[in-house]
């Protein structure tokens, strides 16, 4: 699985920290990370909104499996993420939340809180965290005996999201140029986009923004 972890201005001081824990653990099941986002306060400038813009563009790209983004909260990311379509972003606060979430929603990104109770052995709940996230088979339900109407759910829900959004490239055209043009402005993202990218109309689209 090919992972990409994103930061925006407000946290970026915790990048560090959260590669850390995140490389640790997605090594041991032989994913990759991508650092994507900001790596610290001096690093290309970026808001949740962009992190949206970018989980997006990678996702429904294929260029990666699943992003772990985040802000002071989690929340802003989370609303900026889920606003696309081809994302499936949840929230989560603690390693439980990322365990049903793998089973039960089966999405394919996450929004962390990096501020909001981000203290004393936060490193650790992080790893937890992502230990949930990403061990073992994904979309097995809980309770078990449930997986089949919450497999059905979880689909009708990515149908309907579809049903409603514009095309997505179509839609991503339709918003300032300028936010898209940041988005794709920093070189760690380029790299694992354009590396991994299995999506031509989606690349080329991208390419026109910064060549």
């Amino acid at each position: 699985m090919k992972i990409a972890l994103m930061n925006e201005f407000s946290q970026a001081s915790k990048n560090s920290a959260v590669l850390t824990e995140l490389q640790a653990v997605a090594s041991e099941q032989n994913h990759t990370v991508y650092n994507v986002g900001m790596n610290d306060d001096n690093d290309h400038r970026l808001t949740y909104i962009h992190l949206g813009i970018m989980a997006s563009l990678l996702l429904n790209a294929k260029a990666v499996d699943f992003v772990v983004s985040g802000c002071g909260t989690g929340q802003g990311a989370l609303m900026s993420l889920n606003a696309y379509p081809g994302v499936t972003c949840g929230y989560c606060i603690e390693p439980a939340d990322a365990f049903l979430f793998a089973q039960i929603n089966n999405g394919n990104a996450l929004a962390l809180p990096f501020a909001k109770g981000f203290g004393w052995g936060a490193e650790l709940n992080i790893r937890y965290i992502f230990e949930k996230a990403f061990t073992g088979d994904k979309g097995q339900g809980y309770p078990p005996e449930r997986k089949a109407s919450q497999a059905e759910n979880a689909g009708i829900l990515n149908t309907i999201k579809t049903a409603v959004a514009k095309d997505y490239l179509s839609a991503l055209k339709s918003i300032d140029i300028e936010l898209v043009k940041t988005a794709v402005g920093g070189e760690r993202f380029q790299a694992c986009f354009f590396e991994h990218c299995q999506n031509a109309e989606i690349e080329g689209f991208v390419r026109s923004l910064i060549d």
